[in-house]
């Protein structure tokens, strides 16, 4: 059974998530100066204590740090113009600033990144793509020609859907 702190634990506990420093942080939660260091220490020994900080701080660094998800999502709002740039303009009676969106230039550079990640269904890359397992596979069979020392010269192999080699000899 888990066992819940104390108030005066918590904040603790909180506290010391703020600064980092035991002893201040066991004053501010309450606990005489005289003894601050040492409670503060032996509270960070404590198991509920520590899994509490542990949870605590887990949960902040999950809030600031972005996720794959968010990434994306900003660089779709960048290339889609939606996500605005503060820029300071000067005349000669005033400075003001006004919210601009990204310029082409960034555009493209945030859907290339996108682009990075969802490839999408490239025709061109798929051709590619079967081009290189048809060459593999051809240098497969050379390979193993030349292990096994039979020559198939005049002899035309197939490659099916799969990117398997036949020979068409051994199929009839």
């Amino acid at each position: 059974m888990k066992r819940k702190l104390t108030p005066k634990q918590r904040k603790f506990a909180d506290e010391y998530i703020k600064s980092g420093n035991a002893a201040d942080a066991a004053r501010k939660a309450g606990y005489s100066k005289r003894s601050a260091r040492s409670v503060g220490q032996e509270n960070l020994t404590k198991p509920d204590i520590k899994q509490y900080i542990d949870e605590q701080m887990a949960e902040i660094a999950s809030k600031r740090i972005m996720d794959a998800t968010e990434a994306v999502e900003l660089l779709t709002r960048i290339a889609r113009g939606e996500e605005k740039e503060t820029k300071v303009v000067a005349t000669q009676f005033s400075v003001s600033e006004v919210d601009v969106p990204a310029d082409l230039k960034t555009k493209i550079a945030a859907a290339r990144e996108i682009l990075k990640r969802y490839p999408g269904d490239d025709k061109l890359v798929k051709a590619q793509i079967r081009k290189a397992e048809a060459e593999a596979d051809i240098a497969e069979s050379k390979a193993k020609e030349a292990r096994s020392g039979e020559s198939n010269e005049g002899q035309t192999l197939i490659v099916d859907d799969v990117g398997g080699i036949e020979d068409e000899d051994a199929g009839s």
